[in-house]
């Protein structure tokens, strides 16, 4: 195929629908077999997983308490489950690294620059925002919901609940982190400039407010540790689009002068 831009990837031939799927299929069972594998080899270790996860609440409970199970199988499938979740949670830059191999020969070369530091850095955002919820987040939130226990209630979380409960605030805070990165995308693709993000920074703090509201626990404390850091995040995105489009115009401003 032959375009204005010689940076995108293949001759003057389109492949075939066919080979497409081939290639597609191919991705997607080495992305499904570094799943499995991780799995296999942390489904020896699932109890500890699951007593890991379960620390940040364990460490708070008064003395003498313990989680319960209140379903039959609760103590096999739910750790199986969290073995699952860490092996997708493990082995997801392999997974997007598959799908990078997919899309990447229908880029053009500026494309491709941009998409693969985009790609591992939505992956490290997403690790640290988990990482922020494990051991800043869910303390404070189980201090909270322990401290306002009514008098004469035992507080006996099930394991399987308490799974859920963990696994989507640690979701929740992955994807605020991705803020920058949606950001910066943005702009990038040119639907927003710097000028408008900061124009319209009012509006995005009250939506960030309002969302921390509903995805974390009815305590002050919990909101603000999801909103102020995505209002942060989104500072970080507009000074991350102001680079990157200075540098776009520095190197087309270049281009035009032959260097």
């Amino acid at each position: 195929m032959s375009g204005t831009e010689p940076g995108r990837d293949g001759g003057d031939t389109e492949p075939s629908f066919l080979s497409h799927l081939i290639e597609l299929r191919e991705r997607l069972l080495k992305a499904v077999a570094a799943i499995l594998i991780i799995l296999v080899g942390l489904l020896p270790f699932s109890d500890r997983l699951y007593h890991l996860i379960a620390e940040p609440l364990l460490q708070r409970l008064p003395h003498g308490s313990q989680m319960i199970a209140i379903e039959v199988a609760s103590p096999f499938i739910t750790p199986v489950k969290l073995a699952f979740v860490s092996a997708v949670f493990l082995a997801m830059p392999i997974v997007l690294y598959q799908l990078w191999r997919f899309v990447a020969p229908g880029l053009y070369r500026h494309e491709q620059r941009l998409a693969m530091p985009l790609l591992a850095s939505s992956v490290v955002m997403f690790y640290l925002g988990c990482l922020f919820a494990y051991f800043l987040v869910l303390p404070r939130v189980f201090s909270f919901l322990i401290g306002v226990t009514p008098a004469g209630v035992a507080m006996m979380t099930d394991i399987n609940r308490y799974l859920s409960f963990v696994l989507t605030l640690l979701f929740a805070f992955g994807i605020s982190f991705e803020v920058p990165i949606v950001v910066l995308l943005l702009a990038a693709l040119g639907w927003v400039t710097p000028e408008q993000l900061v124009r319209q920074r009012r509006y995005v703090i009250l939506i960030v407010f309002v969302l921390a509201a509903i995805m974390t626990p009815p305590d002050v404390f919990s909101m603000l540790m999801l909103a102020i850091p995505m209002c942060l995040l989104y500072e970080l995105g507009v000074l991350a689009a102001r680079m990157f489009l200075r540098s776009s115009q520095a190197g087309v401003h270049s281009g035009d002068d032959g260097t």
